[in-house]
């Protein structure tokens, strides 16, 4: 083994394998090219990642989202098509009756797409979503507080009249530079003190500006202000971190059904949206990318691999004379196995560090270039690929030069003296 890794064996491996420099050049290409691809593939399919999932940043995604629909089926006496509402008292029959919920938070809503003026302060107006909401939804919904405070349960018990307004509602109602905590705007003829602004971004690639065209008001003042009674518009939905509301949903669902007699097999009177269920299948998606990715990468790699392949098969036919001289002095058909796959494997190494450096130099300057840039609403983020990938490669690396090998190795060991010294 040590005449294998002495001086003399790499100064011969290094002779060979320089001997016909283009043509080593040529064939190390191949498996420069295919490590470059396989580290590039994946390096894109994690930045996409990034990019994605920092639409959900701080967002609860084991949440859904429910609210009431039309029954599509009679049920006891009751007719099909019958439109009813949640109510207060739903909120504390999901948590009483469904175990491992973490928030069940109800919601009612003011404005809309295209919905009319209002809201006004001064001689200002602007149309925009008002929300009755309970403290929980900033632990759903993430924003960032860039002043005063958010909504709490002294607000909730008190019924106090008092909102937090996204950036894009204080460009719109208030001057550059006025003071708005402690101001007072009128939400559809009712003054509410603003104590709070916020900033937050859109969700998976949506408009930035709109997402904070929003206003946060106490649920039970929302309430009384505008006449909902205990009626509930929708509710979020939040499970622990050791459940999936995914799975805990049928469970809410048949709690809403009993309280307000939706035949069991109604799934059309209750609609929701599963973030989980959404967030669960683009999870799915960067799996199949990652897949996707070693599979064109390693077949780009094969055919380098191949070609090294075909080489050590020229460079063991040009070097008959030589293995049958050191046959003949008595080298072991092991010494000689173990040359020519030392050769191979050291040229496959040699040339698929090369690809892996060429492509993180290429990554170092892409995430260079995307550093001076505002990346929190790009679908793309940091590309790059973690120790445990480099060190997949340079297993392959290994593998591959082994495979490379095996077949000339074997070739080599057949060839016997006599036969050898004859060639000419």
């Amino acid at each position: 083994m040590s005449k294998i890794f002495s001086r003399d064996s790499w100064a011969e491996i290094i002779e060979a394998l320089s001997s016909n420099w283009f043509r080593t050049l040529l064939t190390a290409f191949g498996v420069l090219w295919g490590i470059f691809i396989l580290v590039i593939l994946l390096a894109a399919g994690n930045g996409l990642e990034n990019g994605v999932k920092q639409g959900f940043d701080g967002m609860a995604t084991n949440s859904m989202f429910m609210w009431s629909q039309t029954a599509s089926k009679p049920y006891k006496g009751l007719p099909k098509g019958r439109r009813y509402r949640f109510k207060v008292d739903d909120v504390a029959a999901i948590k009483q009756n469904v175990p491992n919920l973490r928030f069940v938070s109800p919601r009612n809503q003011l404005g809309g797409f295209r919905g009319a003026n209002n809201v006004t302060r001064g001689l200002k107006t602007g149309a925009y979503n008002v929300y009755g909401d309970y403290p929980e939804i900033i632990q759903q919904q993430p924003m960032d507080i860039t002043s005063g405070r958010f909504l709490n349960y002294s607000d909730i018990n008190e019924k106090r009249k008092v909102a937090v307004i996204g950036e894009s509602v204080r460009i719109g109602l208030y001057d550059s530079e006025e003071e708005v905590l402690g101001t007072y705007i009128k939400i559809n003829g009712v003054n509410f003190m603003v104590i709070g602004t916020y900033k937050k971004k859109s969700n998976n690639g949506g408009d930035a500006e709109e997402a904070m065209k929003e206003i946060f008001v106490p649920f039970t003042a929302f309430s009384q202000a505008f006449n909902m009674a205990d009626n509930v518009g929708w509710m979020a939905v939040t499970a622990q971190d050791n459940a999936s509301i995914t799975q805990l949903k049928p469970q809410v669902f048949d709690v809403i059904k009993n309280r307000h007699s939706i035949h069991p097999e109604d799934d059309r009177a209750i609609g929701h949206f599963d973030l989980f269920e959404e967030f669960s299948k683009i999870n799915g998606l960067f799996v199949a990318l990652n897949f996707v990715a070693y599979f064109v990468g390693v077949l780009v790699l094969l055919s380098g691999i191949i070609g090294i392949s075909n080489i050590m098969l020229i460079v063991v036919k040009e070097r008959t004379k030589e293995i049958g001289i050191r046959r003949a002095l008595g080298a072991t058909p092991w010494s000689i196995r173990a040359q020519i796959l030392l050769e191979s494997i050291f040229l496959t190494i040699i040339s698929g560090m090369a690809g892996i450096a060429l492509a993180s130099a290429l990554l170092a300057l892409v995430n260079y270039a995307m550093e001076g840039m505002d990346t929190s609403e790009m679908m793309f983020l940091n590309p790059s690929v973690n120790i445990g990938v480099v060190l997949i490669a340079l297993t392959i690396l290994i593998v591959s030069g082994l495979l490379a090998g095996l077949i000339p190795a074997q070739n080599a060991i057949k060839i016997k003296p006599v036969d050898a010294l004859r060639t000419d």
